[in-house]
C-alpha cells in the first residue's frame, strides 16, 4: 500500500526519491516467475564497433553470465534464452561455427559459478542435430548442474516454435495409434506435456517475454507458451543489455493487469 503523498510536501528531488523507492519496493514483491528473453542486436553491436559479428556473439555470452546472476537474485524461477533457433542455419557458416562453439567457452567458464548460486542448466530444442563437441558441452553442464534446486538457466538451442509443435503433435497421434490415448481425451494439458518445456512445470510459460533491439516480433519463439505472456520490447542491443534493463523491464511487466482473458 502507498501513501498519498501531497504533491506540494516535496521538492522535485523528493519526488524522484519516492518513485525510485517505490520501484524497489515492487520489485521485490512481484516478480515473475519464468522471464524468456530473445537476445537480439550482437551483430549490430558490434558493426556500430567496427568489430566482426562474432565480437558481439561473445559480448553476448559476456552478458548471459550478468543477466543470470541478476535474475537468479531478483528471485526468479526460470530464465529462457533463445540462444540459437532452428533458423540460424542459414546464416554464413563461419559465424555458425563460431556459435557452435561458444556454449563450450561458456560452460568452462561460467558453470562453477552456476553451481555456487544453485542454478540449474536445461536445455531445450534439437540437440542431437549440434556438432558432437557442442553436444559434449550442453550434457556435461547439464550434468554438472543437476543437483541445483534453485533457479533454471533454460536454453533453446536449435530451437523453433513451430517445429517443437510438429514434433508435440507427432507424439501425440503415435500415442493414439498405439492406443494409449483417444482422440476425444486429447486437452491443453495433453499438449503442454509433449512440448519440450514440459521439464520446467509448473512454470513452463513464461509470464515474461522480452526482446531486445528494437525489433518487435517473436521469431517462432515458444509459441504455444506464450499464449498469455506479458510482452516487451526494448531497444537496447543484447551486449548493452544491464541488471537494471532487466529490471526496468520487469517493472513495466508490473504495471500490466494480467486478466487472462478474464475480468480482474
Amino acid at each position: 500500500m502507498y501513501i498519498n503523498w501531497s504533491d506540494n510536501v516535496f521538492s522535485k528531488s523528493d519526488k524522484t526519491n519516492r518513485t525510485e523507492l517505490d520501484t524497489a519496493k515492487q520489485l521485490n514483491e512481484h516478480i515473475p516467475e519464468h522471464v524468456a528473453i530473445i537476445m537480439d542486436g550482437n551483430g549490430r553491436w558490434a558493426q556500430k564497433r567496427h568489430l566482426p559479428r562474432v565480437a558481439g556473439h561473445r559480448e553476448g555470452m559476456n552478458t548471459v553470465k550478468k543477466i543470470t546472476m541478476s535474475a537468479n537474485n531478483l528471485g526468479v524461477k526460470v530464465l529462457t534464452l533463445y540462444a540459437f533457433s532452428t533458423e540460424n542455419w542459414k546464416r554464413p557458416s563461419s559465424e555458425v561455427n563460431f556459435l557452435m562453439r561458444l556454449p563450450g567457452d561458456f560452460f568452462d567458464t561460467f558453470v562453477p559459478d552456476l553451481i555456487k548460486a544453485n542454478v540449474r542448466v536445461n536445455v531445450m530444442g534439437y540437440i542431437d542435430q549440434l556438432p558432437d563437441y557442442t553436444q559434449k558441452a550442453v550434457k556435461n553442464a547439464i550434468a554438472n548442474t543437476a543437483q541445483c534446486t534453485g533457479m533454471v538457466l533454460n536454453f533453446a538451442l536449435n530451437y523453433g516454435g513451430r517445429a517443437e509443435l510438429v514434433t508435440a503433435v507427432r507424439k501425440i497421434a503415435q500415442q493414439v495409434s498405439d492406443h494409449k490415448l483417444n482422440s476425444d481425451e486429447i486437452t491443453d494439458e495433453t499438449i503442454d506435456e509433449n512440448l519440450m518445456t514440459a521439464s520446467l512445470k509448473p512454470n513452463a510459460d513464461p509470464d515474461l517475454l522480452i526482446r531486445t533491439s528494437g525489433e518487435e516480433r517473436i521469431s517462432n519463439f515458444l509459441l504455444w507458451q506464450i499464449a498469455y505472456s506479458e510482452l516487451v520490447f526494448t531497444d537496447v542491443l543484447w551486449p548493452d543489455f544491464s541488471d537494471q534493463t532487466l529490471k526496468d523491464c520487469i517493472y513495466q511487466y508490473q504495471q500490466r493487469n494480467r486478466r487472462f482473458g478474464g475480468l480482474k
